[in-house]
């Protein structure tokens, strides 16, 4: 009491002035970000549901680890969830769906630590924890939608954000028009940051309706968001420029299982791509070239000249077709590295394989040139198998296939050339599997597996060829000589019975064929021949 009294006494005798701070007696926290994102919990994910309200809860939970604010829509609004994901990109902050899983809203939000909620649209806050949460329903007019959450955003262009394409694209920072907030505000709206992103996402989508809010979060993550469908190998030359990548999501149902999402899409973000563009060998390419070894012209045509003039003749072959077609024409080189001998040779099977080293010069000077390379194996009494894994090092050029030819396959009690050789549908699956698990381990694009045959019997159960493997495209090549009317019977002997999944190639003997065929008359062929090699 006489503390008191004297601190009274003192104030009261003070004869200068005195201004008391009526106001808080700390500053205002520092803001702080709307957000935190993260890389998912592995190298590629796989997020196959068709439901919006949990594709966006996985979106938030995948790419997400805290987040002071969360955009609300209410699931099957889609104007409203095209708002709420455009401000959501622009603010860094997931975007969340309610009226279907109250609950796994609640409980994700409980994970990211909300503190805000900034309703779009007439969002159901029914079942969710609202204590001590600020609602802040964002206003329909752009600027004030900014102004509440202290960015700066813009009108987007008109029709912007109604689809997960549009949003893919749409700008950072351009909010598309939609309904107001309408839930009852409470608490008040805290200064925010933009959301911390993070780099390396690569999200691919196949655009279902389903996938906008979760495509907002990704994009507010910092993810870049491309739109495919299927393998993401045909969409490869739309990848090649995405940036450095630590992460893929994939979002949709078209995409196989994860396993084969995974390979398909970090062989699409390789950027690799082959001589006529993208991936897949056989999309809108089709290929012309010499046949023969470049280490002695009695082999074909591909011998008769040195690497660059092979390079020049080869495109000029390609050149002449490209005028009956609209498909890219690629000058390819099929090279013989194995050739049936009538000598056992070393290890007694017959057949000479000149060291793989001897064909990079040509390899490398095809890539250059922009040309695809085949590699023809005549294996006397090895399997093919067994020659083709000597290859392996130049397999692991991308722009490298194989071509079996079992004219020269004989038995181990046969000498090359007594009788036309023959392989059985079960070896050449054995070579299929090697080199589409290659292809499969390596990431490389498609590559090319042709059997020439121009006698049924030279492949045997050929209905058992294996034509499914996505990483291989298998070619059949009809390389009969003679007329145009015996290379035409021949055609249609090999074609009968064929199994599904099989691409055709022709052969143009220049000494053998008489007349010989010009490119109209073998483009005329019917079906078009998607392979024509010159010997």
């Amino acid at each position: 009491m006489v503390a008191s009294t004297a601190l009274a006494a003192a104030l009261a005798g003070c004869t200068g002035s005195m201004e008391i701070d009526s106001g808080p007696s700390s500053p205002p926290p520092d803001p702080q970000p709307a957000a935190v994102a993260q890389l998912p919990g592995s190298a590629s994910t796989l997020v196959t549901g068709d439901e919006a309200v949990p594709l966006a809860l996985t979106a938030s939970r995948e790419l997400f680890t805290v987040a002071q604010a969360v955009l609300l829509a209410p699931a099957g609004d889609e104007p409203a969830i095209a708002r709420a994901a455009s401000l959501a990109v622009a603010l860094g902050a997931p975007v969340l769906l309610t009226g279907e899983d109250n609950p796994g809203v609640g409980e994700e939000l409980l994970r990211l630590s909300a503190t805000t909620l900034l309703p779009v649209g007439e969002v159901d806050l029914t079942g969710l924890d609202l204590t001590s949460m600020n609602v802040q329903p964002v206003p329909a007019e752009t600027s004030a939608a900014g102004d509440l959450l202290g960015i700066d955003v813009t009108d987007a262009p008109a029709g912007s954000g109604a689809d997960v394409h549009s949003l893919a694209d749409l700008a950072r920072g351009a909010v598309v028009s939609g309904p107001a907030g309408v839930a009852d505000p409470s608490g008040h709206m805290p200064a925010l940051l933009t959301g911390e992103p993070v780099e390396g996402i690569q999200l691919l989508a196949d655009g279902a309706p389903e996938q906008l809010a979760a495509v907002g979060t990704a994009r507010a993550a910092g993810a870049t968001v491309t739109v495919l469908e299927g393998d993401p190998r045909a969409s490869a030359a739309e990848l090649a420029d995405v940036g450095e990548t630590e992460a893929i999501v994939g979002l949709g149902t078209s995409f196989g299982d994860p396993e084969t999402f995974q390979w398909q899409a970090e062989t699409a973000l390789s950027g690799t791509q082959l001589p006529g563009g993208g991936q897949l060998a056989f999309e809108s390419a089709r290929y012309v070239g010499l046949y023969g070894s470049p280490h002695t012209e009695v082999l074909g045509a591909l011998g008769e000249q040195g690497t660059s003039e092979t390079i020049d003749r080869a495109a000029q072959l390609a050149t002449a077709y490209q005028a009956h077609t609209e498909d890219v024409v690629v000058p390819t080189l099929e090279i013989i590295v194995t050739v049936a001998t009538v000598a056992a040779g070393g290890d007694g099977n017959y057949s000479q394989e000149w060291p793989a080293e001897g064909f990079v010069p040509l390899v490398e000077a095809a890539a250059e040139s922009g040309q695809y390379v085949v590699l023809d194996f005549q294996p006397g009494r090895a399997t093919f198998l067994e020659q083709v894994q000597q290859y392996a090092e130049l397999l692991a050029y991308p722009h490298v296939g194989i071509a079996l030819d079992p004219e020269w396959r004989i038995t181990d009690d046969e000498l090359p050339g007594e009788r036309i050789g023959s392989v059985s549908a079960a070896e050449v699956n054995d070579v299929i599997s090697y080199v589409a698990d290659y292809v499969r381990e390596q990431r490389l694009p498609q590559k090319i597996v042709m059997i020439h045959q121009f006698r049924t019997s030279m492949v045997t159960d050929r209905s058992e060829l294996v034509t499914s493997r996505p990483e291989v495209e298998i070619v059949i090549h009809a390389d009969g000589f003679g007329t145009p009317e015996q290379k035409q019977d021949t055609w249609q002997s090999v074609r009968a019975g064929a199994p599904a999944g099989i691409h055709w190639g022709w052969k143009v003997f220049y000494d053998e064929d008489d007349p010989r065929m010009n490119s109209a008359e073998v483009m005329a062929v019917e079906p078009m021949p998607e392979f024509v090699s010159y010997q």
